[in-house]
């Protein structure tokens, strides 16, 4: 999880930036990393760590910003809902579609040996620029008139910047991000409007 990184010390993050974990979750993920690494290093083992940045897709758990959006742009379109809550609005993200990450891991699983890869589309997007798309996909011009912000939501830590230098992962792994920002909203809004009906 690129929340490894957390209160980030370079942009893009890349394999050697230091972490610095603001969640508890970050900080279990921590673990894992140099577990991975560990057992590869001692025992010769193929293991490898995807430090995935947030990939999305109509799958994602509705308790997810950008499902909350997604569902959200859908209901009101349908005329099934009159507001969507959020907390940050200010969070910028590194957002790709899971399908191509999946495919990331695949590449990692068909090296000779197990390595530490970022992997991420490299472009950072505002909460307000996933709104646009989504609404906008809907019909929508103006999602301030349907989105309200509440300070629960926030996070006690929140992370404001993190964005994915996949470099080694198209040099070593030949792979590199195949679906856009706005194809992969607009995916998410389908599947949820379809879902809806």
């Amino acid at each position: 999880t690129s929340e490894l990184y957390g209160k980030v010390q370079e942009i893009p993050q890349k394999e050697t930036t230091p972490f610095y974990p603001r969640s508890p979750y970050g900080v279990a993920k921590i673990y894992s990393y140099w577990i991975v690494k560990n057992y590869r290093e001692a025992y010769n083992l193929h293991a490898s760590n995807g430090i995935l940045f947030n990939h999305e897709a109509e799958r994602r758990g509705e308790t997810f910003v950008t499902r909350k959006i997604t569902m959200g742009a859908a209901e009101i379109a349908l005329g099934r809902k009159k507001d969507i809550v959020l907390g940050n609005m200010d969070a910028f993200r590194d957002w790709g579609f899971a399908g191509d990450y999946v495919e990331a891991m695949w590449l990692m699983t068909q090296q000779r040996e197990g390595g530490d890869y970022v992997i991420g589309t490299g472009q950072q997007h505002s909460i307000g620029e996933f709104l646009d798309v989504a609404f906008t996909h809907v019909g929508i011009l103006d999602w301030k008139k349907y989105v309200l912000s509440d300070p629960r939501f926030k996070r006690p830590a929140e992370l404001h910047s993190l964005c994915g230098d996949s470099t080694r992962a198209k040099e070593i792994l030949g792979w590199k991000p195949k679906t856009s920002f706005e194809d992969l909203v607009i995916m998410m809004v389908d599947a949820d409007i379809e879902r809806l009906k």
